[in-house]
């Protein structure tokens, strides 16, 4: 992806254009991925409830993680473009997982928005984990430009102590080996925010939140939720700087998302069928 934004064409398009011609495979080739349980099932020696069974069939990522495929790559580290163009996967994910989980379409469009707008970071971060995203300090800072510039030493170590904690949450949310129905859990509780301003109806998402509860192992399921108010700590900002800066430039990521949501069925989603 060796692009640089260029403000008189459309967001959306470009960015889309850009993570259609990466050279990362699509996560799955149409339909639910063969692991995921139906309603009633078991998920990993757990019961799972319909609604649980329904986000699981959202999720995008396969059994093998994105991030595997560049565990054998020279040096162990992740190249620029290879990153921007995952993180670019992983934000497209998040918007169509979004779509595709129960209640969060039947939503107006403006409280859409506004809950993605809140929580994407977060979602990225989660999303960052689950996939196995690299997370290597001298590509990050490459890809946000730190060598093109000059910059005081106070702004690179405070740069560098914020990409530290992206690193420090991904790597607990790695060490306590959460699952994908746990995940999926997860971001709808992070997803589902009554706090995000402009909603028609906080009392309603609140209590989709509340659904989206992991029953199983309640103790445990209480250590993770634990994991979400330390997520906030990641600034939006410095996910946008890292990972997106080479594909928009300063267009925010908020802009994105809501171009996205609100392109609907005319967005040409890249993961599906025969990509």
């Amino acid at each position: 992806i060796g692009i640089f934004w260029d403000c008189d064409e459309n967001p959306v398009g470009f960015f889309w254009d850009a993570v259609q011609r990466g050279r990362i495979p699509p996560s799955h080739s149409g339909g639910s991925p063969n692991a995921l349980p139906a309603a009633g099932d078991f998920f990993n020696g757990q019961p799972v409830s319909e609604l649980i069974s329904q986000l699981l069939r959202a999720e995008p990522y396969p059994a093998a993680r994105y991030g595997a495929q560049y565990a054998q790559q020279p040096g162990g580290a992740m190249a620029i473009d290879n990153i921007c163009e995952l993180a670019a996967r992983l934000l497209f994910s998040t918007v169509e997982w979004a779509r595709n989980i129960p209640f969060f379409p039947e939503l107006p469009v403006s409280d859409q928005v506004a809950l993605l707008r809140l929580s994407w970071s977060e979602l990225f971060v989660l999303n960052a984990a689950q996939s196995a995203l690299p997370l290597h300090m001298a590509p990050l800072l490459a890809a946000a430009g730190f060598h093109a510039s000059p910059m005081s030493a106070d702004r690179v170590v405070a740069f560098m102590d914020q990409i530290r904690v992206f690193q420090e949450q991904v790597e607990k949310l790695n060490r306590l080996q959460v699952d994908s129905a746990e995940y999926s859990c997860l971001k709808a509780i992070a997803l589902f925010t009554p706090d995000a301003c402009g909603l028609s109806d906080p009392a309603h998402v609140e209590t989709l939140q509340e659904k989206a509860q992991f029953p199983a192992q309640p103790q445990r399921f209480g250590r993770l939720l634990l994991r979400l108010p330390a997520l906030r700590a990641v600034p939006a900002a410095l996910i946008s700087q890292l990972f997106f800066m080479r594909l928009v430039g300063k267009t925010p990521i908020e802009t994105l998302i809501r171009d996205m949501l609100l392109s609907g069925s005319t967005f040409n989603w890249p993961y599906g069928a025969g990509q």
